[in-house]
């Protein structure tokens, strides 16, 4: 798979809402709940995989009282496989529909090679990666939600040489479970995450030694998309 080209509109539960970085920052200080900030810390300080660059985003600003966001892309060279974003969600009051007071909203997306793309189980099986490598580091979540959409392009007239292309875009959302403080193992759940990152991009399971980048920020200047 390859990164899928261009940026579309991240509507994953509402992800196109994003305003300006300093806003979003704002929401992460210190008139944040110590819960919110100690799970923004552990996204700040989880290492990753080194061919997954990470860094911060603005975050949407209605969706909760409080937000964090980060995107990230897997990179080989100078060749982005796939990317997405990952936000993190706080209402320390609850949220039915979440079924907790924290939530992890995605939007993961790549490029298929034209055989995977005519696979009719494709979406069930990009939707079982998500699962999978939430489940692989034994983490406990509930309320999980998503959709999984593949499409395909096609080019015409002056567009004509272009080989026709598709594309799989993954948006989900899930609630955590709260550790000790009422905080969730956010590190971890990046850390999966980045798993699923990294499995859409095609790459191979990360092995023991990989898990050795630096923390957060990391991310390059812009890819070709």
């Amino acid at each position: 798979m390859a990164a899928a080209q261009g940026r579309s509109s991240d509507g994953a539960d509402g992800m196109d809402d994003a305003k300006d970085s300093a806003q979003a920052e704002g929401r992460t200080g210190t008139g944040a709940p110590p819960a919110f900030r100690a799970a923004v810390d552990a996204l700040r300080s989880a290492r990753l995989r080194p061919q997954i660059e990470v860094e911060p985003t603005p975050a949407p600003q209605r969706l909760a009282p409080f937000a964090y966001a980060l995107e990230a892309a897997v990179v080989d060279g100078d060749e982005d496989l796939a990317d997405g974003r990952l936000v993190l969600l706080h209402d320390p009051a609850g949220h039915d529909a979440w079924q907790g007071t924290f939530r992890l909203v995605t939007l993961v997306r790549a490029e298929l090679e034209p055989e995977m793309a005519a696979d009719p189980l494709l979406p069930e099986v990009c939707w079982s990666w998500l699962t999978g490598a939430l489940q692989a580091r034994g983490l406990t979540y509930g309320e999980p939600s998503g959709t999984v959409t593949r499409a395909s392009s096609h080019y015409f007239g002056g567009l004509s040489a272009r080989p026709a292309a598709s594309q799989i875009e993954i948006r989900a959302s899930w609630t955590p479970r709260e550790g000790l403080g009422g905080v969730p193992d956010t590190a971890a759940h990046l850390t999966s995450w980045c798993d699923l990152l990294a499995q859409v991009g095609g790459l191979p399971p990360a092995g023991p030694g990989d898990a050795s980048v630096v923390t957060l920020p990391q991310r390059r200047g812009p890819q070709s998309r």
